[in-house]
């Protein structure tokens, strides 16, 4: 059984953790707050913020990958006759 001594060393440790947790949840939720806001003025500006979200998604991705996914989607189209 640990001593007291050890017991409070880590309920203090175990606790920064939690709490260090906490504001980084307080953080990412202020952020996906100010992510709605800019979609919101985008929108209200007249552009297409399902578009936008794939132009994101898209940026984060390498270009290879999209170029090779672009050229399977392109043949599959082709195939079905949607060219």
């Amino acid at each position: 059984m640990p001593d007291d001594h050890s017991y409070n060393v880590a309920a203090d440790e175990l606790r920064q953790f939690i709490e260090q947790y906490e504001q980084l949840e307080a953080e990412k939720k202020d952020v996906t707050e100010r992510q709605k806001e800019v979609m919101a003025e985008a929108k209200a500006r007249g552009y297409d913020t399902k578009v936008m979200k794939k132009v994101i998604a898209l940026r984060k991705r390498d270009r290879d990958d999209i170029a090779e996914e672009e050229a399977i989607l392109d043949m599959y189209k082709a195939a079905l006759g949607m060219n």
